[in-house]
């Protein structure tokens, strides 16, 4: 009777505990996407170097708070080479008001001038199909979207910041 209670005991055991190492994977991995952006601002904090809102930096620089989604807010700002990484929960596209749809890579990289953000990887946006958008320049009441071409729209529809909708693939 020791023997049947000792195998029904150790397999239950070995059942509760297989389960919840499962869970705890699980729990890492999902947790493990979002560390790799935060790990970068986080080590900043520490060094003691107090970052400002995104929306902040982009409004210094002149450029409207919307070209990120509203989820985008951590980041890293080189100030001397004037790099910009944007870290994003998730793959998404953000609609504007104008029709317009920005579809974002979880890292956006470019480089952050008065006015301009160029050399920009990891943002595409419609024409006929998707295409990359290399630079982003802003003039009076008007954006510039370099995708190839030069597009021109209102600046308005993106002074406002929106959340962007998950997508499967960039």
């Amino acid at each position: 009777m020791d023997k049947i209670l000792n195998k029904v005991g150790s397999y239950w055991f070995n059942r509760k505990a297989t389960k919840e190492f499962n869970s705890a994977g699980d729990d890492i991995n999902s947790f493990s996407s979002t560390i790799n952006g935060a790990t970068k601002w986080f080590f900043s904090k520490i060094k003691g170097k107090m970052q400002k809102p995104l929306t902040e930096l982009l409004k210094e620089h002149d450029l409207p708070i919307g070209i990120f989604p509203r989820d985008a807010t951590n980041y890293e700002f080189d100030e001397e080479t004037r790099k910009l990484v944007v870290y994003i929960p998730q793959v998404c596209e953000v609609g504007y008001k104008d029709s317009s749809v920005l579809r974002f890579f979880t890292t956006v990289t470019c480089y952050l001038e008065k006015g301009r953000v160029s050399e920009i990887e990891g943002v595409k946006t419609k024409v006929l199909v998707w295409v990359k958008v290399t630079t982003i320049s802003s003039e009076g009441s008007k954006l510039h979207f370099s995708v190839g071409m030069k597009r021109t729209k209102n600046r308005e529809p993106f002074e406002v910041s929106r959340d962007g909708v998950p997508i499967e693939k960039f």
